[in-house]
């Protein structure tokens, strides 16, 4: 997706970025916790931002992403972020486009459709998720400017990590924005939606940075094909790796991968 190269290299629109203090998960109360939003293709993009108890800043980053759905405040991201805040990371997370306080009732039928055969088919539906995926890439890239420049965040330390629809936008968004030092990307796959927006067609730029795949091997929404795919796809070093599981079940072991994998690209010390 070459556009969206060019869109991520000429994003000149002020961000409009504001952060407040804001209430850290239930789960765990006492992780620090901001607000911030900021102005993406003029629309207003909201992040959740979970910062250690302790330690000093600047804080190492670990941009962390939704899947279909869900939103920056879902408990599967909460069961992950907890455990990787505590141990040294900032975790932030934004509502990608109709997700979240972005939804948007009318037109979330034509996003449902992305993972349907016919979506390639039909030019309207197809032209629509085709420029969906383009505003989350570029939300994210946004996101980071954002993220960046706040004295917490060490802009030099940065992963991402998404759950099936973070981890297939993710793997476009990693292969066009340089900031990433690693990946993990959480029950993804390729072949799912219009071909103009397949993973598969960029994720190989990722190289040479480091990318770690995690599936679950009775995941009844992406079938073993795409997410073996999309790995295919994708350049050296990488690694995949197979839980027992389903789409929506992945068991702790995976969530612990993916945070020994991360945390040797950010510096820090032993998980708790």
């Amino acid at each position: 997706m070459d556009a969206d190269a060019s869109l991520l290299a000429a994003r000149s629109e002020p961000l409009g970025l504001w952060t407040r203090e804001a209430k850290p998960p239930q789960a765990h109360p006492d992780l620090g916790a901001l607000r911030l939003e900021y102005t993406s293709r003029g629309d207003r993009v909201p992040v959740r931002l979970l910062l250690p108890p302790g330690g000093e800043e600047p804080f190492a980053l670990v941009l962390l992403q939704h899947g279909l759905w869900g939103s920056k405040d879902a408990a599967y991201l909460d069961a992950a972020a907890g455990p990787w805040v505590r141990a040294g990371a900032a975790v932030a997370s934004i509502d990608f486009p109709l997700h979240g306080e972005r939804a948007d009732a009318k037109l979330a039928p034509l996003l449902a459709a992305a993972v349907a055969p016919a979506a390639d088919a039909d030019p309207t539906t197809g032209a629509f998720v085709v420029e969906w995926v383009r505003q989350s890439v570029l939300d994210l890239a946004r996101a980071l400017d954002a993220l960046q420049s706040l004295p917490a965040i060490d802009g030099a330390r940065i992963v991402y990590a998404g759950f099936s629809l973070g981890a297939i936008i993710g793997a476009t968004f990693c292969a066009l924005d340089p900031r990433p030092r690693a990946a993990a990307l959480a029950l993804g796959g390729s072949g799912l939606g219009p071909a103009e927006a397949d993973p598969a067609r960029t994720v190989a730029r990722f190289a040479p940075r480091p990318l770690l795949f995690v599936n679950a091997t009775c995941d009844a929404t992406i079938p073993r094909e795409a997410s073996e795919a999309l790995f295919e796809a994708a350049g050296e070093p990488k690694q995949i790796l197979w839980f027992e599981g389903t789409h929506t079940s992945l068991p702790g072991k995976a969530l612990q991968s993916m945070w020994l994998f991360l945390k040797r690209h950010l510096g820090l010390g032993e998980a708790p």
